[in-house]
């Protein structure tokens, strides 16, 4: 029986493996284009590419495995049974249910690690990418060009004619406060300043005016600071127990727990419904299998999507115990009843 599971478990981890790598690489590419499209805001390293697609990763294997599950699945008691492997195992005295067994096995350690991609992994990788982006565009904002209109610091508009390290040379500064009223500076130089997480920008020698449509001040200044007013994005690590505690309250969170848990659930919920329709008798039975993997696939997707709009904790386990008398109904009255 050893033997039977090493070799049931060898030919599934080869199909699996053939059929999930191509999934992963299409939804991969995906996401990179997503990626990529951020390069027209902030500016981007080939490495920094590369950290914001690893913090990807956990949400490409976990919308990728279970469908790679259902289908590599399918296809290995497919072929076992066309190549009569099954039939040869049946003749020896295996039950369909000892079988199945090993892959019940492989189908529970599939349903704890995409649990624990949902509810560990993802989170972190999530938050691991907002802060990547948020830093990148607070960098993006103090990155000004010399020669370049239309450049904003805070509420200002700035122009700078030339650069040198750390300190501008000839700057002007335009802010229209409201409808009535305009700023005007301008200084033969300027510098950046960041303290405590507060940016300003540090002129020096220039003038000042300020316009109205009554009248027009002029002021001479030695040394002005101009701060950065904006509200900058700011992000807040959470710890994965004050996460998923919101769901308590937040009802938008908790239907999305109940969304991870069963799709975390797919591959030991398709398991029974998977085989009942893929061990054959070639003989006698036809090949289904496409059907099978795509009817299996949208139908427990769809009540995936379900649970995440309408969903509650009754609904799910209801939704659960059903699918898995179910399928052991349908694998009773199709396979193991003959087999």
């Amino acid at each position: 029986m050893a033997k039977v599971k090493r070799f049931i478990s060898s030919n599934f981890t080869k199909s699996f493996l053939v059929i999930f790598l191509p999934f992963f690489i299409i939804i991969s590419l995906a996401y990179l284009v997503k990626i990529s499209a951020l390069t027209a805001q902030i500016k981007l390293s080939f490495l920094e590419l590369l950290s914001l697609y690893a913090y990807s990763v956990p949400n490409i294997v976990f919308y990728t495995l279970p469908i790679s599950f259902i289908a590599a699945l399918a296809n290995v008691l497919l072929r076992l049974s066309q190549d009569n492997e099954l039939i040869a195992l049946y003749a020896l005295g295996l039950k369909s249910n000892q079988v199945l067994r090993s892959l019940l096995i492989i189908s529970i350690l599939f349903s704890i690690l995409l649990a624990s991609i949902s509810f560990l992994a993802m989170p972190l990788s999530k938050q691991l990418y907002k802060e990547f982006t948020y830093t990148k565009k607070a960098e993006a904002k103090l990155n000004i060009v010399p020669g370049k209109l239309g450049q904003k610091f805070g509420d200002y508009y700035i122009y700078v004619k030339e650069k040198t390290e750390g300190s501008f040379k000839n700057v002007v500064i335009y802010n229209r406060t409201n409808k009535n009223e305009e700023q005007f500076f301008s200084s033969q130089s300027g510098a950046l300043n960041k303290t405590k997480g507060i940016t300003s920008l540090l002129l020096n020698d220039g003038y000042g005016y300020t316009y109205t449509k009554e009248k027009l001040q002029q002021a001479q200044y030695k040394s002005l600071e101009v701060f950065d007013t904006t509200k900058n994005q700011t992000f807040t690590f959470e710890n994965i127990v004050a996460l998923w505690s919101k769901a308590s309250t937040d009802i938008k969170m908790l239907r999305r727990v109940l969304f991870f848990i069963f799709v975390s659930l797919i591959p030991l919920l398709s398991l029974y419904f998977v085989a009942s329709f893929t061990m054959i008798n070639p003989r006698y039975q036809a090949n289904h299998s496409y059907l099978v993997i795509a009817l299996t696939g949208i139908m427990l997707y769809l009540l995936a999507s379900s649970l995440e709009k309408w969903g509650n904790f009754t609904l799910l386990i209801l939704l659960v115990i059903t699918l898995l008398f179910l399928g052991r109904w349908l694998f009773h009255k199709r396979v193991s009843k003959y087999f």
